[in-house]
């Protein structure tokens, strides 16, 4: 039930990626920017210095900095260390005790850290809505579109996603700022949100023409 390790693969790049749907696009003054999970327990899962995790917290801290100087709230989901059994629920039947009691564990990843300003919600289960101020955040805002970034492109990136949907909230996955178990899992995720629930997008064309 722990983290498999996950050996290094190729991040997807603009060819090969899923058709839209839909053609959004992103707007700075209806978006937040997620950074989903990018702590240190699940970055360990990964080897270090190699694709996909060198090529995930580049973009991601490029689409970081674009957020802020847009003036789009940057949000970060991170899970709490030493949960009980009764925190976690269904996820410990799945995925055993989570995150150790650890705070460099729970920290979020330097190059990704949040800044003054950033907001970092508590993460309880694969959406980073549920038992979160994510959805109250945004509609206080007036925001009604999500970028997603982050980790596990097939579990809590699509969840989340999905759960934007039936809240009426756009959502965009950014291709080459999520990683994942591997390379089949990452693309099938981003066949599914494409189809299904958000726009897939990379990090170059996010911002393109705004």
């Amino acid at each position: 039930m722990a983290l498999p390790a996950i050996a290094p693969y190729a991040m997807p790049g603009v060819a090969g990626l899923p058709e839209n749907r839909v053609d959004w696009t992103v707007d700075p003054a209806r978006a937040v920017l997620l950074v989903h999970d990018l702590q240190n327990h699940f970055l360990s899962a990964f080897e270090a210095d190699a694709s996909p995790v060198t090529e995930l917290l580049a973009n991601t801290a490029r689409l970081t900095k674009q957020a802020r100087s847009r003036g789009i709230p940057v949000v970060y989901s991170a899970q709490p260390g030493g949960q009980s059994p009764e925190q976690r629920g269904l996820q410990q039947d799945f995925w055993g005790p989570g995150l150790p009691a650890d705070p460099h564990a729970e920290a979020i990843a330097a190059a990704v850290a949040p800044q003054d300003g950033d907001t970092v919600l508590t993460k309880w289960k694969y959406s980073a809505f549920v038992r979160s101020d994510l959805a109250a955040l945004m509609e206080l805002q007036g925001r009604d579109q999500l970028v997603i970034t982050g980790v596990y492109a097939h579990i809590g990136v699509i969840a989340t996603a999905c759960d934007a949907w039936m809240r009426d909230i756009q959502a965009f996955v950014v291709a080459d700022a999520v990683a994942d178990f591997g390379e089949d899992e990452h693309r099938s995720a981003l066949r599914w949100a494409a189809g299904r629930c958000a726009v897939v997008i990379t990090t170059d064309a996010l911002f393109q023409g705004d």
